[in-house]
């Protein structure tokens, strides 16, 4: 299991964070598109899961802000 760290941040720099993995969840959605279009499989599964993996702590930074 991974270790888990506490982390104090101000609601702009949590802001940061949160545009910085939105402009990297769109980077590999649109590199998953263009695998899945040119039928690389293993790449697209790749992509998928760094995405998923993005979008989950992207949700929990999120879920801080609101």
């Amino acid at each position: 299991m991974p270790t888990s760290i506490d982390l104090k941040l101000t609601e702009d720099e949590a802001e940061i964070i949160v545009d910085a993995l939105e402009a990297d969840l769109e980077g590999y959605l649109e590199s998953a598109k263009e695998a899945r279009g040119n039928n690389r499989r293993a790449e697209v599964a790749t992509f998928e899961e760094a995405a998923g993996r993005i979008r989950s702590v992207l949700e929990k930074v999120r879920g801080l802000l609101d």
